[in-house]
């Protein structure tokens, strides 16, 4: 029996902050931002909106298009780098805004931005196990960076999800983890920023892990680059998908449909989920999709998926990703302050 993505949907708040609202503020220059980075905007979410309201939205709009009684699913996993209780699970308020249990399995998960494909392979297993009918992945956040640091420019806000089970719109072929102790990217209990170590997080963190768990897919599957159509890496800006990409010998086109970061920004679990969520929303039957997450701290997940024929109906029972993206208001940096409650009296 194939098991795989029976459903997805995604969510992007419509407030928005320009790189060049942020750089004028600082007296930086934007352009070294969007030319060297490739970010020109992110998402910012409103006062009303955390991570449990935008996995909410998103998990509404997988189960439209899974065409799945909210009962039968029973299994829900939030990946989160911005849950918004330190001692009090997300799931719990998610499951009775959507109708689901109380006879349902539920956890928060923290592995940085790859905490939601981690709830995916955890869906994988119950549902193939026969312990669960459908399970939910969730990976979502909101935006976090200490204000004047270069990721005040990339984290952003929003995420996707996905309900898993039989009779799929996307069959997972297979996956494949790679992870390793490396320290790139954290933040302690009490501290309100994360913090990063620049450089660092590219080589010996992003690279290494992202193209390690890439090369262990294809190895694992006996696949090439070359058989599939799309590839998805995660994106916590526009230069490492492509360099990642390149190093790995794969055309820029074949991952040009994933790059939302460029007008979303960096969504931390909500990345790659929903660069792929773009990717399906344009999809066809027959076609294969490589995926990769990378969570700071350190690893990657990968995935190869292949689309089937239900695709075309599920498609259009809720909204795309696009419909999201195109819907903004633009902020001023004082709103952006405001919202995201950076002052501290």
């Amino acid at each position: 029996m194939d098991i795989g993505i029976t459903g997805y949907g995604a969510y992007v708040p419509r407030f928005r902050i320009k790189a060049e609202e942020i750089a004028k503020v600082w007296h930086q220059d934007a352009n070294v931002i969007k030319n060297g980075l490739k970010i020109f905007e992110k998402a910012v979410p409103a006062a009303d909106e955390d991570t449990i309201t935008i996995s909410v939205e998103a998990a509404k709009n997988a189960l439209a298009r899974a065409g799945v009684a909210p009962k039968d699913v029973g299994a829900l996993f939030i990946g989160s780098e911005s849950h918004p209780y330190a001692v009090k699970p997300s799931g719990t308020v998610v499951i009775d805004a959507l109708g689901i249990g109380p006879d349902v399995m539920v956890a928060d998960f923290e592995f940085a931005c790859k905490a939601g494909t981690a709830g995916i392979q955890c869906c994988l297993g119950l549902v193939k196990s026969g312990m669960i009918k459908y399970g939910m992945a969730i990976g979502a956040d909101t935006a976090q960076g200490r204000p004047g640091d270069a990721l005040e420019y990339s984290a952003a806000a929003g995420g996707a999800a996905f309900v898993i089970g039989a009779n799929p719109l996307a069959k997972i072929l297979d996956t494949y983890s790679y992870t390793t102790d490396t320290p790139d990217f954290w933040r302690r209990e009490g501290q309100p920023y994360p913090l990063h170590g620049a450089r660092f997080t590219g080589e010996p963190a992003y690279f290494k892990h992202v193209i390690a768990a890439t090369k262990g897919l294809l190895k694992k599957t006996k696949m090439n680059a070359e058989d599939f159509d799309t590839v998805v890496f995660h994106m916590p800006n526009g230069k490492f998908p492509r360099e990642a990409a390149k190093k790995l010998g794969i055309p820029e086109e074949k991952i040009a449909k994933s790059l939302i970061v460029e007008t979303v920004g960096n969504t931390y679990s909500g990345s790659s989920l929903l660069g792929l969520v773009n990717v399906l929303d344009g999809a066809k039957p027959g076609e294969k999709i490589l995926m990769t997450s990378f969570g700071s701290g350190a690893g990657s997940d990968s995935f190869a998926l292949e689309v089937t024929a239900r695709i075309k109906a599920a498609q259009g029972k809720a909204k795309t990703l696009a419909d999201y993206i195109n819907k903004k208001t633009y902020i001023d940096y004082g709103t952006y302050v405001k919202l995201r409650r950076k002052l501290r009296l």
